[in-house]
């Protein structure tokens, strides 16, 4: 038993760390090609991100693994295979109740991390990333990663899912990290300053969370934000090329 449990950590950690390597250089390649030179010169600053990210990756992946195994083997979670057991529309809504539960867990977390101490302590090698690229999403310390790592695993046992739904869930996770970091925006306009743009936060917004530190804490809306008086509005990019 304890061996499949650690097999099933063991391959969780290497699904999370070939996810992050697939999305992240996935970004990075389509930042060269749209904006070349953007991040020349962060040679050493890329190779921190991604050492921090592949520990974040085992940090991530262990908890996961472990309510994959009891999932599979003890019917642990509301995890569910057959899209009838629960009505067609409750697919698209638990996406959203999924999303917005990570969502308020990160922006209180987020929010404290920028706290003086735990700032110290934790979240600044996130923010040692100057700019950050496509390669810091998960370029945490392990104090602040384990914050991250705990959310999807509780709330499998809370809030039922279709496994698909949790796919879609875990790629939109995946996608949003990585593109809210990468130096530019990849969302039209229409959208980013549209009023979709108003609740939802795209690469614009989050950088000027790195630019200003004290404001824009969100991940996917801007409800947190707006409610507690800390959304400052898009930021600006610099240096592309």
């Amino acid at each position: 038993m304890l061996t499949a449990m650690l097999l099933s950590a063991l391959a969780m950690t290497m699904i999370v760390a070939i996810r992050y390597v697939l999305a992240s250089g996935g970004f990075a390649l389509a930042t060269r090609l749209r904006h070349r030179g953007l991040y020349v010169g962060l040679g050493a600053q890329i190779r921190r991100e991604i050492g921090w990210s592949l520990a974040s990756a085992v940090i991530y992946g262990v908890p996961a693994g472990i309510v994959a195994w009891g999932w599979q083997t003890h019917g642990w979670t509301r995890i569910y295979w057959e899209v009838g057991d629960w009505p067609f529309w409750y697919w698209p809504l638990s996406v959203l109740l999924y999303l917005f539960a990570h969502d308020t867990w990160f922006y209180w977390t987020h929010r404290a991390m920028h706290g003086r101490h735990l700032f110290r302590i934790a979240h600044a090698v996130h923010h040692a990333s100057r700019p950050p690229t496509a390669w810091a999403a998960m370029s945490f310390h392990p104090w602040e990663a384990m914050t991250g790592a705990v959310v999807i695993p509780a709330l499998v046992f809370i809030i039922p899912i279709h496994v698909g739904a949790l796919g879609a869930v875990l790629a939109i996770m995946t996608i949003m990290g990585v593109a809210n970091h990468m130096g530019w925006e990849m969302f039209p306009r229409a959208l980013v300053q549209g009023p979709a743009g108003k609740y939802l936060i795209t690469a614009s917004h989050h950088q000027r969370h790195h630019q200003q530190y004290t404001c824009n804490f969100g991940l996917y809306f801007r409800f947190w934000d707006h409610v507690c008086g800390t959304d400052r509005g898009l930021g600006h990019f610099e240096g592309r090329a």
